[in-house]
């Protein structure tokens, strides 16, 4: 928990300066071929392409930065970014941040385990609560550029978990995803996964 916390505050430092000063409706404009996977507004169809809708601005604006310095690998977003400056991912963060996400359903089955990881975690194997970090309705932590989880699809939730936990991921400040995500079972993942995707 100490290095948790410890993380955070680092993260908070850090993303203080990556804090996004975009013009969402110059993003709009930029946001055509973003489209085509995302959705004109962010709400992806398909659970392998992230919801943006609704996503922190600073976070979105650090991972469109990320994918186009090749930090963060994303192979259907190669070569998509490179005409982008700064200036222009600032403005397509603060267009897909100023729009609602859409929730989805958790399966009732999962509900129950799912709430029990993303409240309270895992005490037994040192796995925190998701809300420490991503706040009690998975709206995110601005400052800290910790990011909205509420509504995402779960199989893409589960698929970054994996990705963190197998080193796949690691744009992650001191690495505090990778941490959690090595401590998690497959069980858990899938059970807070559904259980993000119909938080609202």
């Amino acid at each position: 928990m100490k290095k948790v916390l410890i993380g955070m505050l680092v993260a908070m430092g850090a993303s203080s300066a990556a804090v996004a000063q975009g013009n969402p409706e110059a993003g709009k404009e930029l946001t055509t071929v973003c489209a085509a996977c995302h959705g004109a507004d962010g709400n992806s169809a398909l659970a392998n392409f992230p919801k943006l809708a609704g996503q922190q601005e600073g976070y979105l604006l650090k991972q469109l930065k990320d994918i186009k310095s090749g930090t963060r690998p994303v192979t259907e977003m190669t070569g998509l970014l490179d005409g982008y400056n700064n200036q222009n991912l600032s403005d397509i963060a603060a267009y897909f941040a100023s729009n609602p996400v859409v929730t989805g359903q958790a399966d009732p089955e999962l509900v129950e385990a799912g709430k029990a990881i993303y409240r309270t975690g895992n005490p037994k194997t040192g796995v925190p609560a998701c809300m420490a970090c991503h706040g009690p309705a998975g709206k995110g932590l601005g400052s800290a550029a910790f990011p909205a989880l509420a509504g995402q699809h779960a199989g893409y939730t589960a698929a970054q978990l994996k990705k963190f936990q197998s080193n796949e991921r690691v744009n992650d400040p001191s690495r505090i995803m990778q941490d959690i995500a090595f401590k998690m079972n497959d069980r858990e993942i899938k059970a807070v996964s559904s259980y993000i995707q119909g938080l609202y």
